[in-house]
């Protein structure tokens, strides 16, 4: 195709430059495609990551409930168990902050690939094509790091 156009130099750099926004529009909905992937490996982490400190927690819980039917106190390893279970669970909250950020990251993604799509070669067929806004923030989660108590998830 390009070597037909070599009597029309401006054609052939359109075709290429529609071909390179092409490739490129393939890139970033495949990098999305990746995000939505991930995206549902870590739900199916943190769901099974909660039912297993749920059964632990119930456990530790029914422990409890029988030593102090017995008069005993709490021994330091359960207290210390539960403590780290429930640091665990807090750390859980990575996956609501993993979210915002992939879906964030997504959006921008797909509206790249709709913008470049409709620059490098026009209006779809209805005469508009159709391009969400960009997101008005530049990301979601200011969190940086994961301390018990110091999650902002909104």
């Amino acid at each position: 195709m390009l070597a037909q156009n070599n009597d029309n130099p401006q054609a052939a750099a359109v075709a290429l430059s529609v071909l390179a926004a092409t490739e490129l529009q393939d890139h970033l909905l495949v990098a999305n495609n990746d995000l939505e992937r991930l995206q549902r490996l870590l739900d199916d982490a943190s769901q099974a990551l909660m039912q297993h400190f749920t059964y632990a927690s119930e456990h530790m819980d029914a422990a409890l409930v029988h030593l102090e039917a017995s008069r005993q106190t709490e021994p330091p390893a359960i207290r210390e168990a539960r403590q780290t279970l429930a640091s665990a669970i807090t750390a859980l909250q990575f996956q609501d902050m993993a979210t915002q950020l992939i879906a964030h990251t997504a959006h921008r993604l797909r509206n790249c690939a709709d913008r470049l799509a409709r620059d490098a070669m026009g209006d779809d067929e209805d005469g508009a094509a159709v391009v969400d806004d960009t997101p008005l923030r530049p990301n979601p989660v200011t969190q940086d790091e994961m301390d018990a108590g110091s999650i902002e998830l909104f």
